[in-house]
């Protein structure tokens, strides 16, 4: 079975997967980790998790002493502790009944737990991190970490608690047993099970190997699934159904394959674990035949140490394969703790205060940056003033690093040299609340959540009144097609604003933005999507938004920035050109090139000009 290229268990943080096998140094320190993180707050709870299993335990213990009373009674014809006998047998097994019940219950709700507030804190931690750390991995190799880590994780964590408690305690209180039944045929038992360290030892070590991988696998399955399946208009239109397909089965049966190997470990030693039983019954055997034969034990004494093993042999199993369930639980720990001790970049400095704001000016000091290779600027000694109130338009060819210097004013990423003031205060030295809160973006890509067209609208200011969200649906010419939905206000609009035409997504996003009525706007071809009536709407109703904000516009139709205060023409991550409109046109330089080129492509398509403004 081939391996598919897009869930290939290479990510970025797999050095922290190398072959670390049980309990070594890291290990140990994981386990450390998440007993204090996670476990250590429910002491309470697992206290009393702990007296249930012990009162399980001992229920348990006596059933085989049970036996051996009723059968060494019975050989001697005594059927006067017949009732006593009976009773007996049913007060010990509904006890166990019971207690087995409410251990099994007050376990898996404390694991449950544990899950859920591991998903909130790394939920949360994923979503304070640094934007270009979310950017390094696919969102679905991300919800695999909250998801089949995190179960892997519970799993291992359940397992534990009931092999080393319920378990472990079981097969203590019951060897108790054999030894007080018969000491010597309770010697031949627990000599047979140390060979199995060895066996169990070594599949651990495959397992703990093979579930990083399978983890792994499962997240680039989850990041191919949720690439499929969010282009299902390209894979209709192009009929890539079978591409499709076939690529996401490929990542199947990589997962198939790797599931399949821990599957055949863990059935190994299950095998040489019954293969262990079977040779302690026939020590038992051997042993009791000898030892009744000789008057030194009761058949009754043989019956109660056969119900005692056997009734220890499913706990000695589970414990015995406890390592397997724990080497998986590691791998996942590993890659959780991958996650939340990765610190943002991206954060406020010791002594950060709140951006003071009075005009809004936002100066660009030569700011270089690039994404994590030097040779490769993106941008490179970029220098403007943008005062306050003005709107100033980037334009250039694609590439040009418009959209990375729109990224850089909310602190998305951090410059590498230089500075971005806004009133004169290095926006590295404010903090990110304040900043990110007098900022508004609209970007190219509307991102609309699956919830009503109201709630959408909200995202710009949570607490905002009805009032407060029909008018910024006015101002962004959404009202009326807004009305026009099934329920209104309060229609879903599906995964990503599906439900609507990309003109309609885009102008949620435009009237989010006026709600949330912050003094610098950026515009990231926030028009694109927009048709002729509806762009030349929105454009007088930015004018009108914009009039006493400092905006910051990027647009390749030069149509909608040609009233803009300043024009500053881009091309390799610097200013090569700036002016008006008028004086742009005049030089006959790079920015009026640009006009020709789309002049040439409107008269040849003039439905492209959606504005139909004049270029000069």
């Amino acid at each position: 079975m081939s391996k598919t290229k897009e869930a290939s268990p290479e990510t970025p943080s797999e050095p922290r997967k190398k072959a670390r096998f049980a309990f070594d140094a890291h290990s140990r320190l994981l386990l450390s980790r998440f007993i204090n993180d996670w476990l250590r707050p429910r002491w309470r709870e697992l206290f009393v998790i702990l007296l249930l299993t012990a009162a399980l335990s001992l229920a348990t213990g006596a059933y085989p002493v049970v036996i051996k009373f009723s059968f060494d009674n019975l050989l001697e014809g005594d059927v006067t502790w017949l009732p006593w006998v009976l009773g007996a047998i049913i007060v010990v097994t509904a006890a166990r009944g019971i207690f087995l019940y409410t251990q099994t219950v007050a376990t898996n709700r404390v694991m449950l737990e544990v899950g859920v507030d591991m998903q909130n804190v790394t939920f949360r931690h994923m979503i304070n991190a640094d934007y270009a750390r979310l950017t390094r991995d696919t969102p679905g190799r991300l919800m695999s970490k909250l998801t089949n880590d995190i179960q892997f994780i519970q799993q291992a964590a359940h397992a534990s608690i009931n092999s080393v408690l319920r378990d472990m305690m079981s097969v203590v209180v019951l060897v108790g047993a054999m030894f007080y039944l018969d000491w010597m045929i309770s010697l031949v038992v627990l000599g047979v099970y140390p060979f199995a360290a060895v066996p169990i030892s070594t599949i651990a070590r495959r397992v703990r190997r093979n579930a990083s991988r399978t983890q792994a696998e499962l997240g680039g399955m989850t990041s191919l699934l949720a690439e499929k399946l969010g282009a299902t208009r390209l894979i209709k239109t192009f009929r890539l159904e079978d591409y499709a397909a076939d690529r996401v089965s490929r990542s199947f049966e990589e997962v198939y394959r790797l599931k399949l190997k821990v599957v055949s470990a863990k059935a190994r030693l299950e095998s040489i674990l019954e293969g262990l039983a079977g040779v302690a019954v026939a020590g038992v055997i051997w042993v009791a035949y000898w030892r009744i034969s000789s008057g030194a034990a009761t058949v009754g004494d043989f019956m109660g140490l056969t119900a005692a093993l056997l009734m220890a042999a499913q706990p000695l199993k589970a414990v015995g394969g406890l390592m397997t369930r724990v080497q998986e639980g590691l791998a996942a720990l590993d890659s959780i703790y991958g996650v939340l001790d990765e610190q943002p970049k991206t954060k406020d400095l010791p002594g950060a205060k709140p951006l003071v704001l009075d005009k809004g000016a936002v100066a660009f000091d030569r700011i270089s940056f690039h994404y994590g290779q030097e040779d490769l600027q993106a941008v490179t000694d970029f220098d403007l003033k943008v005062e306050g109130g003005q709107t100033v338009a980037l334009v250039g060819r694609s590439g040009a690093g418009k959209s990375t210097i729109v990224n850089l004013v909310p602190r998305l990423f951090d410059v590498t040299a230089g500075a971005i003031r806004i009133d004169g205060q290095d926006i590295r030295e404010v903090t990110l609340s304040s900043l990110r809160g007098a900022i508004a973006l609209v970007s190219q890509d509307v991102t609309l959540f699956d919830d009503t067209i109201r709630a959408n609208i909200a995202l710009g200011k949570l607490d905002a009144t009805d009032e407060d969200i029909v008018a910024a649906a006015k101002a962004a010419a959404a009202h009326e097609f807004i009305l026009s939905q099934p329920q209104g206000y309060d229609t879903v609009i599906g995964d990503r604003g599906v439900r609507l035409s990309g003109g309609q997504r885009q102008r949620l996003a435009l009237a989010s933005a006026i709600l949330k009525n912050a003094p610098i706007l950026l515009l990231d071809e926030a028009t694109s999507a927009l048709d002729t009536q509806s762009e030349r709407l929105v454009q007088e109703a930015l004018a009108a938004f914009t009039r006493e904000r400092t905006t910051i516009v990027i647009a390749h139709r030069l149509s909608t920035v040609q009233n803009a205060d300043l024009i500053c023409v881009m091309d390799a991550g610097t200013i090569v050109e700036k002016g008006t409109h008028a004086d742009l046109i005049a030089k006959g330089g790079a920015y009026a090139r640009l006009v020709r080129a789309q002049l040439l492509t409107e008269e040849a398509d003039p439905e492209s000009s959606p504005a139909g403004l004049p270029l000069n």
